[in-house]
């Protein structure tokens, strides 16, 4: 990974963090983005002090406002040239509906719509730096989104099931890199989603209810997060996966995804809905 540079969202703990630090160990050059300007910096001490020699980066962004998405895109095109991986990492699981300040579901935004603006946005970088990869990182958890979310973006309709909604939200991440994969034909970009495994981070923690209890008993039977990033860091630097694009992953191999997230259908009304959601063309 030696001149290459990469770009880590969610990357000042967990999975994202490990997945940095794996990449920064390769010689890449990695941008670290989270929205907490603390928690950043001690990212970036925390990875120097294993990869002394690390060429390391921080960029601040808050993927619950696209305002704040289309920040770090430009901030990231004037300071760099190139993009050989964007890792949209980020995510989030509530147990009560919130509304961001643009008036999207937070889940729903942070998970789906913000990855795809930004994607969106540096793909013309991306292009130009290829072969260059889109890494996606999804969940199992995509099994348990309904298609129904195509007409409930906002999951507005019924109670709010935190769960459901974080499902619906990985269904997205698949369906999108199912779309993202026609647009990139032709190009030297590609893209794949993966499944990290049931990690054991602080993820599922900012709950306020049972999911939060749910997370801590189960803690000790979860993956480390080092082994939650190693998918990521596969599908991100490995040559096996070079111009391999559109497919899920777990466990470094292909998988097959849920019928749902198969569709073609699908992935393209997802596309056209948040091309209008987020204000780029379709």
């Amino acid at each position: 990974m030696e001149g290459k540079v990469c770009l880590v969202t969610g990357a000042t703990s967990g999975i994202g963090l490990e997945t940095a630090r794996a990449l920064a160990r390769q010689g890449a050059t990695v941008v670290l983005s989270g929205r907490d300007p603390g928690r950043g910096e001690a990212a970036l001490a925390e990875v120097r002090r294993t990869v002394p020699d690390a060429k390391l980066d921080l960029m601040l962004a808050d993927l619950t406002s696209l305002g704040s998405v289309r920040k770090l895109a430009q901030g990231f095109q004037a300071r760099y040239s190139r993009l050989d991986v964007l890792l949209n990492n980020a995510g989030l699981m509530l147990d009560r509906r919130k509304v961001t300040p643009d008036g999207f579901e937070a889940t729903f935004a942070t998970n789906h719509l913000a990855h795809f603006l930004l994607t969106h946005l540096l793909l013309d970088v991306l292009k130009a730096s290829g072969p260059a990869r889109v890494v996606n990182v999804a969940s199992e958890g995509h099994r348990m989104g309904s298609l129904d979310f195509l007409d409930d973006l906002q999951a507005e309709r019924g109670g709010y099931s935190g769960m459901r909604v974080y499902g619906n939200s990985k269904l997205a991440n698949i369906l999108f890199t199912r779309g993202l994969k026609r647009r990139l034909e032709g190009t030297k970009v590609t893209t794949n989603s993966l499944h990290p495994g049931v990690v054991r981070t602080g993820f599922g923690l900012n709950s306020e209810g049972i999911t939060k209890h749910l997370v801590k008993l189960a803690a000790p039977f979860m993956l480390s997060a080092e082994g939650g990033a190693r998918t990521s860091v596969f599908l991100a630097s490995s040559p096996e996966v070079e111009g391999v694009s559109g497919r899920y992953f777990i466990k470094s191999k292909v998988a097959r995804e849920s019928k749902a997230a198969q569709s073609d259908e699908a992935a393209e009304t997802l596309w056209r809905k948040s091309a209008e959601l987020t204000g780029v063309g379709a």
